[in-house]
């Protein structure tokens, strides 16, 4: 007998079962992909330079909402614009003072700096 091309109906669920059929993975509950880009965003990376240690924490367009000055060209950071935001990690006042005078560089400032900025 030749094969159908109509599809199966689902087999019904077993009981406390989902009701799926194959072995495959699951879907996540919440129905979101997993995003790398957004869980690294959050995390400042430490950074050693001739001018001291630095915390790095990548801003990503989605997450740059607001409008900056960048310290290494004096342009404008306009909002939609992946950038970085850099603190000193050594600041001499401790890291509640550090934090409070970071500042928001566009990456390639950032990575072509002259360490002059203390």
């Amino acid at each position: 007998m030749p094969r159908s091309n109509r599809p199966r109906r689902p087999a019904r669920p077993a009981p406390g079962g989902r009701g799926r059929q194959g072995g495959g993975p699951k879907p996540d509950d919440d129905g979101e992909d997993f995003d790398l880009e957004r869980v690294l965003a959050g995390f400042a990376r430490l950074e050693s330079a001739p001018d001291g240690d630095w915390r790095v924490r990548q801003v990503t367009t989605r997450n740059a909402a607001k409008e900056y000055t960048c310290p290494g060209c004096s342009r404008t950071i306009p909002p939609g614009v992946a950038h970085v935001v850099v603190w000193a990690d050594d600041h001499l006042f401790g890291e509640e003072a550090g934090i409070a005078e970071r500042r928001h560089w566009h990456t390639r400032c950032w990575q072509t700096r002259t360490y002059r900025y203390r």
